[in-house]
């Protein structure tokens, strides 16, 4: 197997979670998001997703963090148990503060991925593009993980891709 990318090469992180976004179905009602679990010390690729892979209206990050937590044999949302002190996720899109089904916004699954102790474990989520806002208004999601400890980042230079990827299947 080849070496993993070098952890601070955010572009071809990026570059690989385009590609995991355009394995999602095209549907009027959904973003195609990819994203990447990654250990932030050895660029290990912990876990993958995008949206709609797993059963149900699925997010992109959702997937990444049951995906992993599987892995370990738990749940999801005992996944901060066994990521690494410095996981970091990239998502083609920045995580959603708000669903319009009800289920748990990527966000807070972000903001639950503790240690037994109460560390947060992913304090780092580079972002390609934000959240368009079609479906749900404007996205405080950012803001929300910035209050909370988690750094943002925008990793510059796939607006375009990510944009057409994630809106594919949608009325013009």
């Amino acid at each position: 197997p080849q070496p993993p990318p070098d952890p601070n090469d955010h572009a071809t992180y990026m570059r690989l979670a385009l590609d995991q976004a355009q394995e999602s179905p095209p549907k009027t009602t959904n973003f195609r998001v990819g994203a990447l679990l990654v250990d932030g010390d050895t660029g290990e690729i912990l876990s993958r997703g995008y949206s709609l892979e797993l059963p149900g209206n699925t997010h992109a990050e959702q997937c990444c963090l049951i995906k992993f937590a599987s892995t370990h044999s738990l749940p999801e949302e005992r996944v901060g148990e066994v990521l690494p002190t410095k996981a970091v996720l990239y998502t083609t899109m920045e995580p959603c503060n708000l669903r319009l089904s009800g289920n748990m916004t990527c966000v807070d699954r972000i903001l639950r991925t503790k240690s037994k102790d109460g560390e947060l474990k992913i304090r780092t989520v580079y972002v390609g593009i934000k959240e368009p806002e079609k479906f749900v208004g404007v996205n405080e999601g950012r803001q929300k993980l910035e209050d909370k400890g988690v750094q943002c980042v925008h990793v510059p230079g796939f607006e375009e891709d990510a944009t057409r990827i994630a809106t594919a299947g949608h009325a013009e």
